[in-house]
């Protein structure tokens, strides 16, 4: 009767000879085995703290734009009617997503059915596939929205581009913008990091009174109320930024967020 106790047969296998071709591949099967369970318990107990340091990064982030706006702090630390709000919105309805929340937003995105392909005339950002729902914040005072907090990507020059932008209540001026990811060239594309460009932003329209998209980012000093100055030598990158920012604050992206926020829909 054949012995089926593991022990004895692993015993065998350290018996062989250590050049047995045999035993060579059963310790790197075991091996490679051993180390994938390792990577998957350690990639369960991480992703958690791995998702919390994400939202502390964002939150941040989200403070430091704030803090930039002015007058925005003072709103945020002592009016008892300011409340900012963290909401899940269905870009093509302009309105809140119904059954998805921040905190199952992540796990709708894995649908693909959560996603619009778009279109080259339309993929104004170079993003190629559009999420149909993300997470916004907005900041209301008696029931009126006085800022929206909007996260934005596109193509860069060297790699995808992520921010966040904010929206005066007007809906028209630009409060404030922060980059939260980039991979541009060090010394020229990567500027758009640099806080002082960043706060160029406060303050500038983006559309005018009809509402047609007029932001750019200038090719050196802006000129208008518009435009943001340029980076030198860094003309993709500022490209990129433009294409961007029209692209999320227009029809494709949350235009008709704003459009229900104007109306005081939303």
């Amino acid at each position: 009767m054949a012995d089926l106790n593991p022990m004895t047969a692993w015993k065998r296998l350290l018996a062989l000879p250590n050049d047995s071709r045999g035993k060579t591949i059963a310790i790197a099967f075991l091996t490679a085995a051993i180390c994938a369970v390792f990577v998957s318990t350690a990639t369960v107990i991480l992703r958690p703290i791995q998702a919390a340091n994400r939202a502390a990064e964002t939150q941040l982030r989200l403070e430091a734009l704030l803090s930039a706006v002015p007058g925005m702090q003072e709103i945020l630390d002592g009016a008892e009617g300011a409340q900012l709000a963290a909401v899940v919105i269905d870009l093509d309805e302009g309105a809140a997503a119904k059954d998805v929340t921040p905190e199952t937003l992540e796990t709708a995105l894995l649908d693909t059915a959560n996603w619009t392909a778009l279109q080259p005339e339309d993929d104004v950002a170079g993003i190629g596939n559009r999420p149909d729902i993300a997470q916004i914040y907005l900041l209301r005072r008696d029931d009126k929205v006085e800022l929206l907090v909007l996260p934005i990507a596109g193509a860069g020059y060297n790699g995808t581009i992520e921010a966040m932008i904010a929206l005066r209540g007007d809906m028209q001026t630009i409060a404030g913008m922060t980059v939260t990811s980039q991979s541009e060239t060090p010394g020229l594309g990567a500027r758009i990091e640099e806080p002082t460009w960043q706060a160029s932003f406060a303050g500038t329209r983006y559309a005018d009174d009809s509402g047609e998209l007029k932001f750019a980012v200038a090719h050196g000093p802006s000129n208008s109320e518009y435009e943001v100055d340029g980076i030198t030598g860094a003309t993709r990158t500022s490209n990129a930024v433009t294409r961007m920012v029209r692209f999320w604050l227009g029809p494709m992206g949350y235009g008709p967020l704003i459009d229900a926020v104007k109306r005081g829909e939303f």
